[in-house]
């Protein structure tokens, strides 16, 4: 694989998407993890939702210290610097978490297109269920699920099983 790729996982606490209270981002360039980021982020609200903290743990008190999205995003905006796409299990919620950040934090959200590793998992191996633990389990990859650094390296290495076996499997994505 020769393009680079930047794998985003983000949990959030409460149901709006600006609630980001955790990123994990893993960069994969040339077919190799080369960069991995975890972040906690202070979210607008202080209230978290107990479902949200239910799935992932996270309370206010871990987070109360962290910066807030927009001083997150832009200490660490080169992270993505040379990302051909960004991938995601379930894309459209970490899409969707991204760019209601940015939108809160009056930043451009990159415009970088989204594979959803759900779908690939699903075309590249009939796979059903495909949550993250069902496809990790197929595919032999550790996951402390719920943590958004883990949750984005077994979605970078998902993207890397399937082009291992199908160079073309992300064109269906348009990248």
């Amino acid at each position: 694989m020769t393009r680079t790729f930047v794998a985003i996982d983000f949990e959030t606490a409460d149901s709006r998407r600006d609630s980001a209270c955790a990123v994990g981002l893993t960069k994969v360039r040339g077919g190799a993890v080369v960069d991995s980021l975890y972040g906690l982020i202070r979210p607008p609200r202080s209230r978290f939702s107990p479902f949200c903290v239910g799935v992932h743990g996270i309370h206010w008190s871990d987070v109360k210290d962290s910066p807030g999205f927009r001083d997150f995003w832009i200490e660490n905006a080169g992270f993505l610097e040379d990302a051909d796409f960004l991938a995601a299990h379930n894309a459209s919620f970490d899409k969707g978490v991204l760019g209601a950040c940015c939108t809160m934090a009056g930043l451009p959200a990159p415009r970088l297109p989204f594979v959803c590793t759900v779908n690939l998992a699903r075309n590249q191996w009939n796979l059903r269920p495909t949550k993250l633990p069902d496809v990790c389990r197929h595919l032999g990859l550790a996951l402390n699920h719920h943590h958004a650094g883990s949750d984005a390296e077994a979605c970078a290495r998902i993207v890397m099983a399937a082009v291992a076996e199908n160079p073309r499997c992300l064109e269906p994505f348009g990248v």
